[in-house]
């Protein structure tokens, strides 16, 4: 008769062995989760090694087979059908079968950056999401909005799984989901009437260096990556180059998505010249490379007023000015304009509660850009051009679909003369009778400036224009001098 113990020892071994030759899954592919729809789809996992994995799925009767590689690794690509609100499950089967259930194929976006597209629709402490109550109210209204958050985990090594599961947006679950990408998914489902899935991947205070691979930072950066520079370099561990990348963004790239939605640029205040276009140009370079899914849209956000410990400074100015140039060489890509988005008694509030026309605008984007609906516009007006008349200036703008919001009482200008020095300028819509291109224009003009050389709008850390297109949107800031 065998032992007691010899039992319990050989029933653990079995046990050991029959769980490591069971099938395991990444966190982000489980119940709940969206697919993207009419593509093909990757799903991998581990195994024991050369142990084959057969995969079922509720739309087909086609069965899909993978084997483990060397590492115990497996990968398989399977064609997904076309959105809709019918739950669909999908099976994995090593003799030993998984299956995850209450699947959606729909639309899925990731959702990156810092804070504010972190930003939970509860808010953070001392920073409330305008509307959160109506919110949670109506959360019921839409069906098929799904996000996961992955969890902000710093790593000197990339990661391949990290700790997260699926959910529905619901009245219990709305609270956790990032404020920006849910207003994102509203008018998304709302328009394309599907699912949406948000896969949120970001981090609050990280800087774009945090996101880039150490192969990136050691080619086009000097930025140190000794382990110990990495943690001693930095006051506050969100600033730290790399980490963030391989910890919370490197779990994601294997699924599959229709596109990028990004939030970040505060912590790169300050950057010297040309550095934060470029950098972002190659960060989105790399995502959509590890993605490996083409040149995927990518659409981001200006970073709003701050005073940034002074309002009339220009350093956060000019790091709006560099999201605006990575928007010119950053192919599928599109800028949201934010100036009109923080209230005047915000100058103190990095996160401003404004989040629902920000997700708004961003999806304005994505509906006119990646999904072919022309009508809708979601362009800002930008400078176009300019000519001095005497002590007059006049501009005009792209994008402003045939009209300006207002002709008088407009704000935010401001004019300079050969000192340099920048004064508020009086603005009006200007027309005269005769049909030229400089006959209709807007005219800014300044008492203290008789003979101006230079303008700008809404050029300060914290300076609120009202300026907008026929589309209600914001003119982005800008300058024409290059001083």
């Amino acid at each position: 008769m065998m032992k007691k113990s010899t039992f319990l020892f050989t029933l653990m071994v079995m046990t050991a062995i029959s769980i490591q030759s069971k099938v395991r899954l990444p966190h982000i592919i489980s119940d709940n989760m969206v697919i993207q729809q009419n593509t093909q789809v990757r799903f991998w996992g581990w195994d024991q090694v050369g142990k084959k994995v057969t995969v079922s799925v509720s739309w087909s009767d086609k069965k899909y087979e993978a084997k483990t590689n060397r590492d115990g690794q497996w990968s398989v690509s399977i064609p997904t059908p076309a959105a809709s609100y019918t739950p669909l499950s999908i099976t994995f089967d090593d003799g030993e079968a998984v299956t995850i259930h209450d699947v959606l194929a729909g639309e899925v976006w990731v959702c990156a950056g810092q804070s504010n597209m972190e930003m939970p629709m509860k808010g953070f402490g001392n920073c409330p999401v305008e509307g959160y109550m109506d919110e949670v109210i109506n959360a019921r209204q839409y069906k098929g909005i799904h996000y996961v958050k992955i969890p902000s985990v710093m790593s000197m090594k990339p990661l391949n799984d990290a700790n997260c599961e699926w959910k529905e947006i619901n009245s219990a679950t709305i609270s956790e989901a990032s404020a920006t990408g849910y207003f994102f998914a509203q008018v998304l489902n709302k328009v394309l009437d599907i699912p949406i899935g948000l896969v949120m991947a970001n981090k609050g205070g990280t800087r774009v260096e945090s996101w880039l691979t150490r192969e990136n930072l050691e080619k086009y950066t000097k930025e140190p990556l000794d382990t110990m520079a990495i943690v001693n370099g930095h006051e506050w561990d969100y600033h730290r180059q790399l980490v963030w990348g391989n910890g919370t963004f490197n779990p994601i790239l294997n699924y599959t998505v229709k596109g990028i939605i990004y939030y970040q640029g505060c912590s790169n205040v300050g950057d010297p010249g040309n550095q934060y276009s470029e950098r972002l140009a190659l960060l989105v370079k790399q995502w959509r490379d590890q993605f490996g899914l083409g040149e995927i849209p990518f659409y981001f956000v200006e970073i709003a007023p701050y005073h940034y410990d002074n309002i009339k400074g220009e350093d956060g100015a000019r790091l709006r000015e560099q999201q605006y140039i990575a928007s010119t060489k950053i192919p599928n890509s599109g800028l949201v304009c934010t100036n009109d988005l923080a209230y005047p008694y915000e100058t103190t509030q990095i996160h401003p509660a404004q989040k629902k026309p920000v997700g708004q605008r961003l999806a304005y984007l994505a509906l006119n850009q990646t999904y072919n609906m022309q009508e809708v516009w979601c362009k800002s007006p930008s400078f176009k051009d300019m000519k001095i008349d005497g002590s007059d200036i006049h501009i005009h703008l792209n994008d402003d679909y045939g009209a300006i919001n207002r002709f008088e009482g407009i704000t935010g200008f401001e004019v300079a003369g050969a000192d340099k020095v920048f004064y508020p300028a009086e603005s009006v819509h200007f027309w005269r009778p005769g049909g030229g291109y400089w006959d209709e224009t807007i005219k800014i003009s300044c008492p203290e400036v008789k003979n101006p050389v230079a303008v700008r709008y809404g050029f300060r850390n914290f300076l609120l224009g009202n300026l907008k297109n026929a589309a209600g949107l914001p003119l982005f800031p800008f300058r024409t001098d290059n001083w």
